[in-house]
């Protein structure tokens, strides 16, 4: 708990104004509660014993001024520390998720969807309960509790050394619970971001189970991971709900030692009655803010937990790291017997290959060949195993990650639609130019259907774009390339989903860019790579032959096996 209070302190100095409002709200609950404590001294002994009538005048309006006072500052501190918990909370939700957005794919690969969305909400929830209303409760209960105790030692010394005797002493059972409670908050959070995993996939493949009707088949899936869920929460709780009866089972340990020693003062003489009423209201009215303290002590430990795993994921650090750099034009690029591995699984076996500007290089082969890793190293999703990828003849890995990217444009066989305007899709991170979007829209052969749209270029698209055919999404993509204007244009598969008549129209564009830029074309189709200079047969991860269509058609078997 300590861990996690120090781990946020120095977000706090940001809030001073604020913290400050806080205290004094919790010293006004603290006193005001203390005074309703003392007050039932004066009321027994002078107003209810010797008559005083001024007092008993007087005491209702101090009744009342204390529990207006307890309000106000209980409403206060709430805001305060709310506001607080709430905007650091935001910052670390923020930062998280700039840090996971800067690792590397592999990262992404590793990690299922579902779980890194728990990280960024769920383990961020609980976070935000300690650091404002968890950690207001431990302040504001503390002062209240040391306050009632101030109360309880001026009323009755003596009595007061049997009840600090006894109450600390259910400090080692409660600790005990806490540490158990820490374990099961890692299990159960670990069993939400299965959960949320188990529901992101299920919502991503829906056309899937609605085709192959497993609806039923998922639902038992799911229900298998939801009751895990339940089992892991129930222990939570059933932890949890010993806090109270333990600490309940010490207090009448005290409470009993109390009313017999102060009951035969009171009888002997030596405490008068209203001091032992006093005594025992705030003896009794301690207990609960000590009661809530070791909730919040307990509680504590599923942010702890959650704190844990927020913190292994911000130690994380990329594998490719940037480069300082910065590229402000691509005019050549290759491959200098390069190699590339995941993992144990080896992807690239020495490839060599090189384009300059103007020039149109396919890459073909037979699926899982090592044509799309060639793209992941150019646009640094993963680096060389061996070998050397460079541009403009230097060393790709020179280059800051983000001069790299903002040179290049990728449109793969799965296309990426955001829910969104047409037009921010198109110009996706940038600002929007409407007569950019427009030209964009026209060479990727789409212009014609988004101007008979109400809304032209301003229509929403759903998300992942399903008011759109599957031809249109792709056409989506590859006007969302060209918009960029990059001097390295990458189509992995672009076309796959196109008519006829739509991929001659985007050859036809790629023909008239071809002089400005370097193409890149991953293709399995012949009519694909028509266009290209320069056609690399890439096989088991290995280049098999090169050189042109004809060329290849002429002297390389594996090409003329390939396509007839």
């Amino acid at each position: 708990m300590y861990a996690l209070i120090r781990a946020y302190w120095p977000e706090y100095r940001h809030y001073r104004g604020k913290l400050l409002l806080a205290l004094v709200a919790m010293l006004m609950v603290a006193g005001a509660t203390a005074a309703i404590a003392w007050m039932m001294k004066p009321l027994l002994d002078e107003v209810l014993i010797e008559k005083n009538t001024t007092l008993l005048h007087l005491l209702p309006l101090l009744v009342i001024l204390a529990y207006l006072a307890k309000g106000l500052g209980g409403y206060a501190q709430i805001y305060a520390m709310n506001h607080i918990g709430q905007d650091i909370v935001r910052k670390v939700r923020d930062r998280l998720l700039a840090h996971m957005l800067h690792l590397d794919l592999a990262f992404f690969h590793r990690h299922h969807s579902g779980e890194l969305i728990s990280r960024v909400t769920n383990d961020i929830t609980r976070i935000q309960t300690a650091v404002s209303t968890s950690l207001a409760t431990l302040l504001r209960e503390t002062l209240t509790a040391l306050a009632l105790v101030g109360v309880v030692i001026y009323q009755s010394p003596s009595l007061a050394f049997v009840t600090l005797v006894v109450i600390p002493a259910a400090y080692v059972p409660v600790d005990r619970l806490s540490r158990r409670l820490k374990r099961i908050a890692h299990a159960a959070q670990a069993s939400s971001a299965e959960l949320t995993s188990n529901l992101a996939e299920m919502f991503a493949n829906v056309e899937a189970i609605k085709a192959y009707h497993t609806e039923a088949f998922e639902a038992r899936r799911f229900a298998d991971v939801n009751r895990r869920f339940f089992g892991v929460s129930m222990k939570a709780v059933r932890t949890n709900a010993l806090v109270v009866p333990v600490m309940e089972l010490f207090a009448s340990f005290s409470a009993a030692a109390v009313i017999y020693i102060g009951g035969r003062q009171v009888v002997e003489g030596s405490l008068s009655v209203g001091a032992f009423f006093s005594f025992m209201a705030a003896l009794l009215m301690a207990v609960d803010p000590i009661r809530r303290l070791s909730q919040t002590y307990t509680q504590f430990q599923d942010a702890v937990a959650a704190q844990e795993r927020i913190q292994a994921m911000l130690a994380l650090a990329p594998e490719v790291k940037s480069g300082a750099a910065e590229l402000s034009s691509v005019t050549e690029l290759a491959l200098d017997r390069v190699s590339l591995a995941y993992g144990e699984q080896v992807a690239l076996r020495e490839v060599s290959l090189s384009a300059r500007r103007g020039e149109v290089i396919a890459l073909v082969g037979a699926s899982g060949g090592g044509k799309s890793s060639v793209a992941s190293l150019l646009l640094r999703f993963y680096d060389a195993s061996g070998g050397r990828v460079s541009l403009n003849g230097r060393d790709i890995r020179d280059y800051s990650l983000a001069s790299v990217r903002n040179r290049m444009a990728i449109v793969t066989q799965r296309v990426h639609i955001f829910n969104d305007s047409i037009a921010a899709n198109v110009a996706y991170g940038a600002n929007i130019d409407p007569e950019r979007v427009i030209a964009a829209l026209t060479k990727a052969n789409l212009w014609d259907y988004v101007r008979a749209l109400p809304d032209g270029i301003h229509a929403r698209l759903n998300e992942a774009g399903t008011n759109l055919s599957g031809g249109q999404r792709q056409r989506i993509a590859i006007a969302r390339a060209l918009y960029r204007e990059p001097d390295v244009l990458i189509l992995d598969e672009a076309t796959s989903a196109l008519d006829n008549a739509s991929e001659a129209a985007v050859l036809d564009t790629l023909r008239a860019l071809a002089p400005e830029v370097i193409t890149l074309i991953i293709a399995h189709r012949l009519k694909s790579v028509e266009i290209a200079d320069r056609i690399y047969l890439i096989q088991d991860g290995r280049v098999q032959c090169q050189g042109s269509k004809a060329e290849l058609m002429r002297d390389c078997p594996h090409f003329r096996e390939l396509y007839r």
